[in-house]
């Protein structure tokens, strides 16, 4: 069989929640698991984040699946209702929605609220995706609340990675200026969110009463200037594969698609049973590697649909069948995401079900 794999940390996944309550002590827990749990599948991950307060899912889709699989605390629809049917249901099955345009208002407004009913109202701050402006936010909680919502004040940042961009003091400042306005002239009840994952690392003084963490739980960073090992998160998914086949080449002899790789002296190249079909990228940086029987191996030439290339030139104790770690402790995913020009987030969502998929505790 071959020997392609995807194993799911659960235990690193309940320390990575943890390491959030340890930033945000003060604060309920949003755990994110819309897009399958970054790819991690949510269904499996539900028993590893059983003391998050709640779940964030993008879409009724996902909250659905969560429910049938016998998730029975709160979950928070992110995108919001996107029918006035998907809204009935959701005040039906204690779902929570996220309100951020004029019809999901107006779906809300339809019928008075049930007891304890809470809409999350999105304040635009300056992502310009989704949200209410400054000017509008006032009387639409007056609507709400006079309908018997109980409301909590959410935004998104833009740049929550980088702590010194200028736009996130111009996000903080519009938000707390806009929560203070509201708990002052509409309801002193009303809640805030504010921080994501970056968020949470960056500004212990801006947990409010809600954080909503996403890929810190799965053990990448949410920072430019700190590695998940210095924020002590714990990789939750390791990518692996094996040495399938040994080849030794001549100075001159080229190696896969496009021959983009050529042998400058005699070379021990390996071959390893993973490609792009499997979720490994297809276009990755001369500095990449993967860690075989304890030693880096430089990948070469050009990732296929179902194998990649490793130089073996210069290591030892790396024979037939070896395994091999694509990421995972090392290289990390935000290595691999360096690599291939992107983010963690991408790589962990758009890995395939071709690998076999292990769970442990």
């Amino acid at each position: 069989m071959r020997q392609t794999s995807i194993t799911i940390d659960l235990a690193a996944l309940t320390h990575n929640l943890q390491r959030v309550k340890d930033y945000a002590p003060t604060a309920k827990v949003l755990a994110m698991v819309k897009a399958n749990a970054y790819g991690h599948g949510a269904v499996n991950c539900l028993p590893a984040v059983a003391q998050a307060d709640a779940l964030g899912v993008a879409c009724l889709q996902e909250a659905l699946e969560l429910q049938q699989a016998g998730w029975q605390k709160l979950m928070v629809v992110i995108e919001g209702a996107f029918s006035l049917a998907e809204w009935q249901y959701c005040t039906a099955h204690q779902i929570e929605c996220v309100v951020h345009h004029q019809r999901q208002l107006d779906w809300a407004l339809q019928q008075p609220a049930k007891k304890g009913a809470t809409v999350w109202l999105k304040l635009n701050t300056g992502m310009n995706r989704l949200g209410f402006t400054v000017g509008e936010i006032k009387e639409i909680a007056q609507q709400l609340t006079s309908s018997g919502y109980e409301i909590v004040l959410t935004t998104h940042f833009a740049n929550a990675d980088v702590i010194d961009h200028p736009n996130n003091q111009q996000q903080f400042e519009l938000f707390d200026s806009t929560l203070q306005m509201l708990r002052e002239q509409v309801n002193p009840a009303i809640k805030g969110s504010l921080c994501n994952s970056a968020g949470i690392v960056n500004w212990s003084d801006r947990h409010y009463d809600w954080v909503r963490p996403g890929i810190i739980l799965y053990g990448a960073t949410p920072v430019n200037h700190a590695t998940a090992k210095q924020l002590n998160l714990q990789p939750v998914m390791h990518f692996n594969a094996s040495i399938m086949a040994i080849h030794t080449l001549k100075a001159g002899d080229s190696v896969g698609y496009g021959s983009r790789w050529t042998a400058q002296t005699a070379a021990r190249i390996g071959i390893v049973s993973v490609g792009y079909a499997d979720g490994y990228p297809r276009v990755i940086s001369d500095d990449a590697y993967v860690v075989a029987a304890g030693q880096q191996a430089p990948i070469i030439g050009r990732v296929a649909m179902d194998m990649l290339m490793v130089d073996l030139t210069h290591t030892t104790e790396v024979n037939l069948d070896c395994p091999v770690q694509l990421w995972g402790n090392a290289p990390s995913i935000d290595e691999v995401g360096g690599w291939n020009d992107t983010i963690s987030y991408e790589l962990l969502s758009v890995v395939t079900r071709r690998p076999t998929w292990i769970y442990q505790s």
